[in-house]
């Protein structure tokens, strides 16, 4: 029985299960939604679609894996193929069923996101389009999880939605969570601005009344996809760097691939340490005026200074960790491109996408989100050490 339960362990790869959950968290602080039913919902899809890919993939490479990792569960006669192939149809058609309860929306992208695994693991793997195939099932994993708490309802997060303020019609203010632009002047009649109205209300607390009522149009359920794709790219361009490594792992002597995935991570990590931002985004300099003209500085501007620090200090901490998680492996496999350093780099990038995901929660102004989504990192570490998550 121990041994059956370690075969499926293996087979799996339940040490990389921690780095799940993150994209559903990211996806609904990306639109600034608490996390809710919706996102439990997205979580468990995400999980099941996550282990028929892992199910799938072995299924697929049983041949490949007689030679090269012939301790793997299916050569190694510890599991049969045709059981892998069962568990992979089962856990796809799960993950289906828990993204309809979240609604369409939610349903249409994990659907997207099962074919996606779906033809990587059977053709796309040993193409060229391999990497670009599991970025977008990443991405697409993220989307999921703002798609899914936006059509569930979850409570506006409030103090992690930034507001920014430009001058408006009616109050003389107008207020907008980057990265939604705002445009001073006549009220336009797009879908955005009927979610930014004259009573100041964000996007996050607005999204109760623009979810489509009982049969009316879905006209925005783009909305959040569009909220949540700047923060999907991040994470899919770090899932391209990683497995463009992992094409190399049980051969090594590639020196470009770590050498890229080291760069476009620094880049990585440089971009999500920067604060979310929009075009919207009008912070006025202190001392001058929407006109550009002197006035004396707002009374509680040196308290909203302070107020902000502690979030920033919070993105650094994450960025760094992140950075310290994934870069320094892709060194030394960078130095010496051998197997062992090669699949050491991209278990570290498997894991590096936890304070990934982190970060990108905090970067939208979701702090307790993106501590919650840390608490991750010990037991991935712990069970890494035990089943191996490549």
């Amino acid at each position: 029985m121990t041994a059956t339960v370690r075969a499926w362990a293996e087979l799996l790869r339940i040490s990389a299960l921690f780095t799940v959950p993150g994209d559903a968290l990211a996806g609904a602080a990306a639109i600034g939604r608490r996390p809710g039913r919706g996102t439990a919902l997205a979580v468990g899809a995400s999980l099941c679609l996550y282990e028929a890919g892992m199910a799938l993939n072995d299924w697929a490479d049983r041949d490949e894996d007689a030679v090269d990792r012939p301790h793997r569960p299916i050569p190694s006669g510890r599991i049969t193929p045709g059981a892998a192939l069962t568990a992979a149809g089962a856990l796809t058609a799960a993950g289906l069923c828990l993204a309809a309860r979240a609604g369409r929306p939610a349903l249409t992208v994990a659907t997207g996101l099962a074919a996606t695994v779906w033809a990587y693991d059977l053709h796309l793997k040993h193409t060229q389009a391999g990497p670009t195939a599991m970025a977008t099932a990443r991405a697409l994993d993220l989307l999921l999880g703002a798609t899914a708490t936006w059509g569930a309802g979850a409570e506006p997060e409030h103090s992690g939605t930034r507001t920014v303020t430009a001058p408006g019609p009616a109050t003389g203010l107008v207020r907008a969570p980057a990265p939604i632009p705002v445009s001073a002047g006549k009220r336009r009649r797009g879908p955005i601005a009927r979610l930014v109205g004259r009573g100041g209300r964000t996007l996050a607390e607005a999204a109760g009344d623009a979810r489509p009522r009982q049969g009316e149009p879905s006209r925005q359920a783009d909305l959040p996809l569009r909220a949540a794709l700047p923060a999907a790219a991040l994470l899919g361009a770090h899932t391209y760097a990683v497995t463009a490594v992992s094409r190399h792992e049980t051969q090594g002597g590639s020196t470009v691939a770590p050498l890229s995935a080291l760069a476009a991570v620094i880049a990585l990590g440089a971009t999500a340490a920067r604060e979310q931002r929009g075009a919207g985004d009008v912070t006025p300099v202190p001392g001058r005026g929407a006109s550009g003209g002197s006035r004396r500085p707002e009374p509680g501007a040196s308290a909203s200074a302070t107020t902000r620090t502690s979030p920033r200090i919070l993105l650094t901490a994450l960025t760094g960790a992140y950075l310290r998680t994934a870069a320094e492996p892709l060194l030394h496999a960078t130095l010496n491109p051998s197997p062992p350093l090669t699949q050491r780099a991209v278990g570290s990038g498997i894991r590096a996408m936890i304070p990934l995901q982190a970060a990108l929660a905090a970067r939208a102004g979701a702090a307790g989100t993106g501590l919650a989504v840390m608490g991750l990192v010990p037991l991935a570490r712990t069970l890494a050490r035990k089943v191996s998550p490549t």
